[in-house]
């Protein structure tokens, strides 16, 4: 689905990295002059990695003679115990998978040695990922409504209490937070986002299929 889009037109938020793997670390106001596409994911997310890559391989091989930057994001925020670096680093060195990845990956017979059968070439960051602590849990539940919930204002009263204090009592239970995730407002994995030249962010996305290429065509243009 198409996430708020608040941010769209904007100048881009730089990136809040703990590490980059696969190339030198980097962000987003000093490739200016450059587009850039960054694929967001978690390692225990097979979506991820049956159609969030995949997509973003396809684009960078048809663009690759472009200006076009691409970039991934690992981040991190639920199944902490398998969504971190140390298996991050193992899927970058050597395409080994975990947890739900491993288990439909294999399913679909998707695996060549019980590892991804493609690489990842383009460099990926590991979030900035912290534990969470908040000073006020109405203020970032109201926050966080916002963001999922754009209908929030009207549903019935009931509802909204309702929602209201299951998103308090879901923020009192976390543990972490992964700042670029959080940053850019996202819902989930995989996400996409394309910034144009100047830095200005041009689209974010949740999921896949949505015309990518056409939309990095677009940027292009720009």
């Amino acid at each position: 689905m198409n996430l708020p889009m608040s941010q769209v037109n904007s100048t881009a938020i730089d990136l809040v990295v703990e590490e980059w793997l696969g190339g030198p670390a980097t962000n987003i106001s000093h490739e200016l002059g450059s587009p850039i596409l960054i694929k967001f994911f978690q390692v225990n997310c097979p979506g991820c990695f049956t159609h969030g890559i995949p997509e973003v391989l396809e684009v960078r091989k048809k663009f690759l003679d472009s200006p076009l930057i691409v970039w991934g994001l690992a981040t991190a925020f639920e199944d902490f115990h398998l969504n971190n670096f140390a298996n991050l680093i193992k899927l970058m060195d050597s395409g080994e998978v975990v947890g739900e990845t491993f288990e439909a990956l294999r399913a679909q017979g998707l695996l060549n040695n019980n590892c991804l059968d493609y690489s990842i070439p383009f460099p990926v960051a590991w979030d900035k990922v912290v534990p969470y602590q908040s000073d006020d849990y109405l203020l970032d539940a109201q926050k966080f409504i916002e963001k999922d919930f754009p209908q929030f204002d009207t549903f019935p009263t009931k509802n909204q209490k309702l929602i209201l204090n299951q998103v308090v009592n879901y923020l009192k239970n976390k543990k972490f937070e992964a700042k670029t995730f959080d940053a850019y407002q996202l819902q989930g994995t995989p996400s996409t986002l394309l910034i144009d030249k100047n830095g200005i962010l041009r689209g974010k996305w949740f999921g896949s299929g949505y015309g990518l290429e056409q939309e990095v065509e677009k940027l292009l243009l720009l």
